[in-house]
């Protein structure tokens, strides 16, 4: 399979961490084979629940979970992932993806949505921009604290 085009961006030089929730199974193994030639770590939950489980054990920075869950549907994701420290970027996948989901999810607080299934070049620019932005959140929110400390 040829690396999929990325534009005008840069490769991710350190390793992103990415959780999938409860993709559909060929949109799981589309996943890992867009992912397979950049630096990504892929975790994999099957419910809103063990997405809770895996985030409160290892730093996530975007999350692509399906539009509905086993547990709830995106929405609870969101309001999941949005109650913890620097909350990861939700991303939703649907296949019946379309104008009013993408406003919906973009004025509640979600990243964008990808339409399953994936294409590859749309994956790599919508995930690698949102791993750029969580990134970018983190060191604020580190260089703030050092700044708290620094003055205490």
């Amino acid at each position: 399979m040829p690396e999929p085009s990325t534009g005008t961006l840069t490769p991710i030089e350190e390793t992103a961490t990415l959780l999938a929730v409860r993709l559909r199974e060929e949109d799981l193994l589309s996943l890992r084979a867009i992912l397979s030639g950049f630096n990504w770590q892929l975790y994999e939950a099957g419910s809103v629940q063990e997405a809770l489980a895996c985030l409160e054990h290892n730093r996530v920075g975007v999350v692509v979970g399906e539009r509905d869950l086993p547990d709830g549907t995106w929405r609870k994701l969101l309001e999941t992932v949005r109650a913890l420290p620097n909350p990861p970027y939700l991303v939703v996948a649907s296949h019946h993806a379309d104008h009013s989901l993408w406003a919906e999810v973009l004025n509640l607080g979600g990243y964008d949505v990808l339409m399953t299934p994936f294409q590859a070049g749309e994956v790599v620019r919508v995930l690698t921009l949102a791993w750029r932005h969580w990134q970018h959140d983190w060191q604020r929110t580190l260089e703030r604290a050092q700044t708290i400390l620094a003055a205490v």
